[in-house]
């Protein structure tokens, strides 16, 4: 079975391209490579790898494929927001393209990473202290979440017109954990290199807010559960995705008692100004029962998987913006200037 991966070679889609090789599934990656090729390197010659923008993806890509997982696009608040015009490109048109490219050709399975971002309510508010599921109404606002939202209205409209179509959407909660195309912008992996490199973590807003968390490898196999469901379970239904639900505060708590086991010292300190933080918890227990779908991976095990990877591979390098989506799509746009008066570097 081929599996066309949009976005395979990112920080979840390396991960996940690994776990479908490991089952015997072939993989196709479609990736701009937008971060070069380090998520994939060491297994680039185990899988079709075509490079290209999500945004004009050839026929040809379609070829032989059974299904579509699509993981391309922006993938926080900060790039949508510095560029609301691409994100809604990649995040939502995009979306639609794929999906109605995958119709013409007859791929019935498409599954969707969407956002467990998009029940974000601002933190001191009563919505935080409900569980969140599949049905709560919701109306996102900001740029990221919005487009998300607008993607899953899409492909839920085009299951509606065609019988055969099969899309899955996953809101993902806050995804953390050791990836290939490693990330520090995301919380637990932030606590980790702050901690490393600076022996604190800092807790903003006091570390009230709340948030779903599921770590990367957990979740790479739910995006296989909904490969391999029945079409009857998983047929225009949106799942959360999270481990569990957690007080930042406590997130912190658990990743420096960790690191202390690790003989890493590290202080935790608390910012009680007030930020934008984002604060919901969603309730997972569709996803339970539908598809059987367990998380197994704890915030503990991730950590020291995490630690063990820095010190083995001496990924030490913590201020490299190839680590932070923001700041490396800001440096690729900087050099792109420069590149377009020189017209190259030699």
């Amino acid at each position: 079975m081929r599996i066309l991966i949009i976005g395979g070679a990112g920080y979840v889609g390396s991960v996940l391209t690994r776990e479908l090789l490991e089952r015997g599934y072939t993989v196709r990656v479609y990736d701009r490579l937008f971060f070069g090729r380090r998520g994939i390197a060491d297994v680039e010659d185990r899988i079709d790898l075509m490079v290209g923008d999500m945004r004009d993806i050839p026929d040809a890509a379609y070829d032989d494929v059974e299904a579509v997982v699509n993981l391309g696009g922006l993938s926080n608040d900060p790039t949508a927001e510095y560029n609301p015009k691409a994100n809604t490109a990649m995040n939502t048109l995009a979306t639609r393209t794929t999906a109605e490219a995958a119709i013409r050709r007859g791929i019935r399975r498409y599954v969707f990473a969407s956002s467990c971002s998009v029940y974000y309510s601002a933190a001191g508010q009563e919505r935080e202290d409900l569980l969140l599921s599949e049905e709560a109404a919701i109306d996102p606002k900001a740029a990221y979440s919005r487009s998300k939202f607008e993607a899953e209205r899409a492909l839920l409209e085009l299951s509606a017109k065609h019988a055969d179509f099969c899309p899955v959407i996953l809101r993902k909660g806050t995804v953390f954990g050791f990836s290939k195309r490693m990330r520090y912008d995301l919380v637990v992996n932030t606590f980790i290199k702050d901690a490393i490199r600076s022996g604190t973590i800092t807790l903003h807003f006091g570390g009230e807010m709340w948030r779903p968390l599921v770590e990367v490898r957990d979740a790479a196999r739910a995006y296989i559960a909904c490969l391999q469901s029945d079409a009857k379970n998983v047929k225009g239904q949106i799942f959360n995705v999270a481990y569990r639900n957690f007080r930042i505060s406590e997130l912190a708590l658990r990743v420096r008692e960790s690191l202390r086991a690790l003989g890493v010292a590290v202080d935790i300190a608390p910012d009680f100004e007030y930020k934008g933080v984002r604060s919901y918890r969603v309730d997972c227990g569709k996803i339970r029962r539908v598809l059987g779908y367990e998380p197994a991976v704890s915030v503990e095990e991730a950590v020291g998987a995490i630690v063990r990877e820095i010190r083995a591979n001496g990924m030490t390098d913590f201020d490299n913006p190839v680590y932070y989506n923001i700041r490396w799509m800001k440096l690729l746009e900087e050099t792109e200037k420069v590149i377009g008066i020189t017209g190259k570097v030699f």
